[in-house]
């Protein structure tokens, strides 16, 4: 019982810490103006893009969801059955060394689960060109993908198990505490470590359009050392830019796609995707991702303290891995709509800065109409599927803010 009140005290922190932060740090009023009106798609696309668009998008989500169903039952059965204790029960080793084999176990069998929706997505990607990788390559980068994720994973399964070996009744405070610094600390190597095994970096080359990206940093405040370029076209014909890190890891990435001179994008819209990553480092957006992400960390071993708690006395056996594993997938997946809704919160943001910065909406305009065409974005996605995975506002969303700008 000791260690249940406990488990309710960490929750109740964790869903108080992240309320707050969610109240302090969070943009939930971004756009000037009140509510924005999207415009007709048929405003800003012809209607074979239009149509493109949606053939492309709609299999590609009919598929998506079939994945994570599938991937959801495959975790469900294993957790929530005999099968996943039965099969830890059959390892032989150290504690820890059952907790590795079950996460290496479980995510593979996840993967091979979903291994034909995959190839049907890729099939797909390819067929609409928005990809010229090799099959070969595509499987290394797959395989990567994998290990990371097992790496990432058993990290934090192996200090879940040994803390509650360690400390039965208080576990679950010791685990938050120790789980939400794993999340920090993740977002800060991630830049460092992970990046550089899917892809290579090279710095904006000398010329005009590096100084003006310095300038602009320069204007908004933001200390930036360098402005990196990675080699995305190997795998994507997408254009795009992001920000990752926080502190001396932060850097602001752009494709090689993106400056390529085969593409439509001109050096005003590549200065509008770098006012808004910079807008997203002005505002230490990465940061306050990573201490809401901790505080959800912290709040979801509470929770699953009070969920294994009525079983036994925690996460102390292997054997209750396939569980743990399961129910962080359930919670994944209930907890994406606030995810996701505080992400468009500060994409949005961003774009603000980014039309306050360049005073360039027609090249902002410009740029959502070239990202949507390259990447084949639905223009008008369901609205209950925007609101649960969307992490960034529409196209046509994005295009009222700027045309807002206009007026």
């Amino acid at each position: 019982m000791q260690g249940r009140k406990v488990a309710a005290v960490v929750a109740a922190v964790g869903a108080l810490a992240f309320v707050v932060l969610a109240v302090l740090l969070v943009p939930w009023d971004p756009v000037p103006g009140g509510p924005l009106h999207p415009p007709p798609a048929s405003s800003v696309f012809t209607t074979d893009q239009i149509d493109r668009a949606e053939d492309f998008a709609g299999l590609q989500r009919i598929w998506s969801w079939s994945s994570l169903a599938v991937s959801l039952a495959v975790a469900c059965v294993l957790g929530f059955s005999r099968l996943g204790a039965a099969f830890v029960d059959r390892v032989r080793g150290p504690w820890w060394w059952r907790a590795v084999v079950a996460v290496l176990a479980l995510t593979l069998a996840g993967r091979v689960a979903t291994l034909p929706f995959a190839v049907l997505l890729r099939r797909r990607v390819l067929a609409y060109g928005l990809s010229h990788q090799e099959w070969g390559a595509y499987a290394v980068d797959l395989a990567k993908g994998v290990a990371v994720e097992v790496v990432g994973t058993s990290i934090g399964i192996v200090v879940l198990v040994g803390v509650a070996r360690r400390w039965p009744r208080a576990w679950p405070a010791v685990a938050g505490v120790l789980v939400a610094g794993l999340v920090m600390l993740g977002s800060f190597v991630y830049p460092l470590l992970v990046e550089p095994l899917f892809n290579d970096f090279e710095s904006l080359p000398d010329g005009p359009l590096r100084t003006q990206v310095l300038a602009l940093a320069d204007e908004e405040g933001v200390h930036v050392d360098d402005v990196l370029v990675t080699d995305a076209s190997r795998r994507t014909t997408t254009l795009n830019a992001y920000v990752s890190g926080y502190g001396s890891s932060r850097r602001v990435v752009v494709y090689d796609n993106l400056l390529d001179g085969g593409s439509s994008v001109d050096d005003r819209e590549v200065l509008s995707v770098v006012a808004h990553e910079l807008g997203h480092a002005r505002h230490d957006d990465v940061l306050i991702g990573s201490l809401l992400g901790a505080a959800g960390a912290l709040m979801g071993v509470g929770l699953l303290g009070l969920v294994l708690g009525r079983r036994g006395s925690g996460p102390a056996d292997p054997r209750t891995v396939p569980r743990v594993l399961a129910l962080v997938a359930l919670a994944s997946l209930l907890a994406s709509p606030v995810q996701n809704g505080i992400s468009r919160q500060i994409e949005t943001r961003a774009d603000v800065d980014a039309l306050e910065a360049t005073g360039d909406p027609e090249a902002f305009v410009e740029l959502q109409r070239d990202l949507a065409l390259t990447s084949l974005a639905d223009p008008t996605p369901y609205a209950w599927s925007h609101f649960w995975f969307g992490s960034h506002p529409t196209t046509l969303q994005r295009i009222a803010l700027a045309r807002r700008f206009e007026e």
